[in-house]
Parts: C-alpha cells; structure tokens; sequence
C-alpha cells in the first residue's frame, strides 16, 4: 500500500492548519497516511557555526528519511508575518543540508489556512515559487480562508470550497497512483 506524510509546518499545539492537514489526510483513500507533528522533532535555530561545530541534528535527518521513505506529502503551512513560520523554516533549512532537494520529487498536495479572508495565500504562493527548485512536485493545492468560519472536525463547512477540496484530494490520490 502507498504511503504518505502530511504535517503542518507549524509547531503551535492547536495550529489550525495541523487540524486541517490531519482532515484531508483522513480523506485520502487507499493510501496510508502518517501525520507528523514538528515538535517529535526538535531542532537547534540552524547557523552555520553550529552545523561546524555539531553537525547536522538527528531530527533533521529522521524527518528527511520519513520524507524519502513516502510516496507522498500532505503539507498546509501556517502563515507568520507574510512568510513560513519559524519552525517549519528551521527543519527545512536543516534538511536542505543534508539534501538540496529535500521534497525529492515526492507529489506534493500543498495548503494553507489562516483566519484571516486570504487563506494564506502569500505563504502557499511562496513556496508554489521556490518548493520545486528544492525537488517539490506539487500535483495539488488549496487554500482555506478564514478557517474557524469555515471548518469543523467533521467537514468544511462551506460547500463550494469542500468541493475544491475534494478535486484536489483527487488530482493527490491519482499522482500517487
């Protein structure tokens, strides 16, 4: 059976955009899926004094190995200040030490959420630009706006934008086929 990651490049406890990556990971069929939570795999702030001195971390190297062994990712990226969060920018600067390529031309189904109207879409539209110089494949991807309006555990709540939802899991569930 195919396997997949999905994870939220976030490290809050209550990231929405966890719940939402966890919601269409379960949608998935046919396909194992393995969430992962960015805080199983702490990092040092990465500098280039402490990659001389220490080497690359063990986590930064568990996490690219989950990324290689899938055949898939499921990833919906929180957005701070216009841009990746913190965390999730630190993991990808460690694993792209390791591997320039760190998505490794695994498909890739892309999000984002915020409560906000946009749906982060400035975050998704950055790494739209610059995830497939680091070897993304992004087959799919879906921005949800205003997040606590629009979604439950159960379903989104709005009709037009579960459909979108729905396409993209499909054009994912086919690449990975």
């Amino acid at each position: 059976m195919k396997k997949i990651i999905a994870f939220a490049g976030s490290n809050s406890k209550y990231s929405i955009n966890k719940q939402l990556v966890t919601y269409v990971a379960s949608h998935i069929k046919t396909i194992d899926s393995q969430v992962l939570d960015l805080n199983d795999f702490e990092l040092p702030l990465y500098g280039i004094d402490y990659e001389i001195e220490h080497g690359v971390p063990d986590n930064a190297q568990k996490f690219l190995d989950l990324i290689k062994s899938s055949d898939g990712i499921v990833l919906s990226l929180a957005e701070h200040n216009g841009n990746y969060s913190a965390a999730f920018k630190n993991i990808f600067d460690w694993m792209s030490r390791l591997d320039g390529k760190v998505w490794n031309n695994k498909p890739m189904f892309l999000m984002a959420s915020s409560p906000g109207g946009r749906g982060g879409a400035t975050v998704l539209e950055i790494a739209k630009n610059s995830f497939p110089r680091m070897g993304a494949t992004i087959v799919a991807d879906f921005s949800l706006p205003s997040f606590q309006n629009n979604f439950s555990e159960k379903e989104l709540l709005d009709t037009d934008l579960n459909d979108k939802m729905n396409i993209e899991i499909n054009k994912f569930e086919e690449a990975i086929q």
